[in-house]
């Protein structure tokens, strides 16, 4: 492993830890040289499928550049590191359990904006933006008053509450 610092080739493990569900080993390392300290993830080369472009072009399932898209569009909201992996991870899982040796761009932004839809609507209009190649005012105006809609339920009747009278003294 190379330090990231000074790009001396030798390290200790300081600390090792195996991560949510053993997906992941954490390492905690060492330079030997300017003995700065770093992370390393050590993850199961796994077999996703690949990703097939709207231009028709293939490439690798790249989880960085699905989870730096994701970080994007949560940017500056109150969406927690934790929540976007989490969201990354769902996506991985869904992409183990297909059968498919590949998946279309747009598949996999479909699965994008269902789950940011959950977790933080500004957030998912900014990736439908993008996603979706919006070319003027009017289309982004329509995703969100779908969101709207969506949002929109029946609200109870409150219950009518009456003032107690006082008794007379």
């Amino acid at each position: 492993m190379k330090c990231p610092f000074c790009g001396h080739p030798e390290d200790r493990v300081v600390d090792s830890r195996v991560g949510r569900d053993g997906e992941f080993i954490r390492r905690r390392r060492e330079c030997l040289k300017c003995h700065r300290r770093y992370t390393t993830y050590e993850y199961i080369e796994d077999v996703l499928p690949m990703v097939v472009k709207r231009d028709g072009r293939r490439e690798p399932f790249d989880r960085q550049k699905l989870r730096s898209s994701i970080l994007k569009a949560c940017e500056k909201r109150s969406v927690g590191v934790q929540a976007v992996d989490d969201v990354v991870a769902d996506i991985e899982a869904r992409l183990h359990d297909r059968a498919e040796k590949e998946i279309s761009s747009l598949e996999l932004g479909d699965l994008v904006m269902e789950n940011l839809q959950k977790l933080d609507q500004v957030a998912y209009v900014r990736f439908a933006s993008v996603y979706r190649q919006f070319k003027d005012i009017s289309q982004f105006m329509d995703e969100v008053k779908g969101l709207i809609k969506e949002g929109e339920k029946p609200k109870a009747a409150k219950p009518v509450s009456k003032p107690i009278a006082k008794a007379p003294k």
